[in-house]
């Protein structure tokens, strides 16, 4: 079940790093966010997880694609609000 306050939550804390992820020069403090946002992901609500990642196993977990995925995240989650 996904409740109101898992959507707030993961909203709130993915935005927040996704401001700072596209603004950052840093290499060092853009791999942190990652880490923590893969972290994050590895426990947030699976039911909530597959709602955002649409089936996609390495969603939020891929440096490759991350800022496209952190953007889609935050997209999806805003609708869910």
């Amino acid at each position: 079940m996904i409740t109101k306050d898992s959507i707030e939550t993961a909203y709130s804390f993915l935005h927040q790093k996704q401001r700072i992820y596209v603004h950052s020069t840093l290499d060092w403090q853009r791999d942190n966010i990652e880490m923590a946002i893969a972290s994050y992901a590895d426990d947030m609500n699976q039911e909530l997880y597959d709602a955002i990642s649409g089936g996609k196993v390495c969603f939020l977990r891929d440096h490759k694609c991350f800022q496209e995925d952190i953007t889609r995240a935050v997209e999806i989650l805003e609708k869910m609000l």
